[in-house]
């Protein structure tokens, strides 16, 4: 289980990295962040002061409780659990973070979706207290372990960090920790996690996570903050064909000769050039670039991530909700809708219902036509679902079927993931009820 890392020279071209924390409720997941940003010394005085006399602190005598740190809430500091999604920020001299302290209780898991849909890597911590070591030298992870891992295999995360925590709990014992990370490699393998380092630490002192520590001299590999600052981010979107969903129709102030039409939005993945041809979808027609705006002035090219205004040759009926895609290999028109979903409201899925979907900058209504398969997270093992009972709850992942009534221009989540992914709002509450991820090959 190792990491692709990058050579010093490579780092300057991948300066941000977002990644996430992830694992069961009280593996110290606000911790570990706390203890990041304490040691790499990226918290101010006055934030240190006032987590020192928190009324909330959990630790005894002068010693800070970290998890404070990230852990803002009221509600948050009463419980000690983490319920929203906190970001934050910090740097070392090699590269820039951003952080999602994500919470790991069940009731949760949507939040905890939400922040693992824009990270790059994702730190799996398991309490070595908390996991069961078996007589016959097994291991049974937690089942927020498997959910979370799952969700991170169905994003696509990148890199998978399992962080065994903890690790003064059990004096630092190297046995218990080659079952945990042996465990944890069995269930990786049948996720089909590829990239996957394990690191034995404990956050509370500070074992591992940016200095190494004297307590387990066993251990030879890098510490934390060294493998998150060597980590590879290199953006696929890059390489793939070029996507625009429209966001806005900007047009002159109507006091100007000019016909000015341009169509604002952020590139999702590819390059524009001036002079290429792009299809509009879904109406199929297609039209040349004659300008590429910016608040700093006009570009001959842009690649994905950049917010920019397209010019276009030709007068089209181009609207929010609309894609601009590469003409010799544009996205699909899907109406009918195979994907995977996390379902994340309270309520059950309930097939009789209409619901919006948001795909991009488009929303149009949809309806759910057929659950096909419901995943087991501990086993992996996709079961197909009575036709009697096709209602999701809150946390069940599962394969559907959608009728959309606008077609999406649409790609598989496997080869690009900004247009590969939707959300589903309910109709009436307008709650998000469900992530989800397009399945082209289904």
């Amino acid at each position: 289980m190792n990491a692709r890392i990058d050579t010093p020279s490579e780092l300057h071209q991948h300066s941000l990295l977002r990644f996430i924390t992830a694992g069961s409720v009280d593996d110290g997941k606000s911790t570990l962040i706390g203890r990041l940003l304490y040691d790499s010394k990226g918290i101010f005085a006055d934030q240190l002061a006032a987590v020192s006399r928190s009324k909330h602190k959990r630790t005894v005598g002068d010693t800070i409780d970290l998890s404070l740190l990230t852990d803002g809430l009221e509600a948050e500091r009463e419980q000690g659990i983490t319920i929203d999604v906190a970001y934050r920020y910090f740097a070392t001299p090699k590269r820039k973070f951003i952080i999602a302290d994500t919470p790991g209780h069940e009731q949760y898991t949507r939040n905890m979706v939400t922040g693992a849909s824009t990270a790059d890597a994702v730190i799996i911590l398991v309490d070595v207290s908390k996991v069961t070591l078996r007589d016959d030298g097994g291991v049974d992870l937690l089942i927020q372990t498997k959910r979370h891992s799952t969700i991170a295999r169905l994003l696509q995360i990148e890199h998978v960090i399992v962080a065994v925590n903890k690790m003064d709990l059990v004096n630092y014992d190297q046995a218990v920790y080659d079952r945990i990370v042996a465990a944890y490699g069995d269930f990786a393998q049948s996720l089909g996690l590829k990239d996957v380092t394990a690191i034995p630490l404990s956050a509370l002192s500070g074992d591992n996570v940016v200095e190494r520590g004297d307590n387990m001299d066993w251990y030879t590999g890098p510490t934390l903050i060294e493998l998150l600052e060597s980590l590879s981010v290199y953006d696929d979107a890059h390489d793939a064909p070029f996507r625009f969903p429209v966001q806005l129709v900007a047009r002159h102030n109507g006091h100007e000769a000019n016909d000015f039409r341009g169509y604002m939005g952020r590139i999702e993945s590819g390059r524009v050039s001036v002079g290429d041809t792009l299809v509009v979808q879904p109406s199929g027609q297609t039209a040349t670039v004659k300008d590429i705006v910016t608040f700093d002035g006009s570009l001959q090219s842009a690649s994905a991530g950049q917010s920019v205004t397209l010019l276009l040759n030709e007068y089209l009926d181009v609207s929010r909700g609309d894609t601009l895609s590469n003409a010799q290999a544009p996205a699909t028109l899907l109406k009918q809708v195979v994907a995977d979903v996390c379902w994340m409201s309270d309520e059950a899925l309930d097939p009789r219902r209409k619901y919006w979907i948001k795909h991009g900058t488009r929303q149009t209504a949809a309806k759910v036509t057929r659950v096909d398969t419901l995943l087991d997270v501990n086993t992996q093992e996709r079961k197909l679902v009575d036709g009697a009972a096709q209602g999701l709850k809150l946390n069940d992942i599962a394969r559907i079927h959608l009728t959309v009534q606008q077609p999406l221009a649409a790609d598989a989540y496997a080869a690009i993931r900004a247009t590969g992914a939707f959300i589903l709002i309910d109709e009436v509450t307008h709650q998000t009820v469900a992530a989800g991820m397009i399945r082209l090959d289904s």
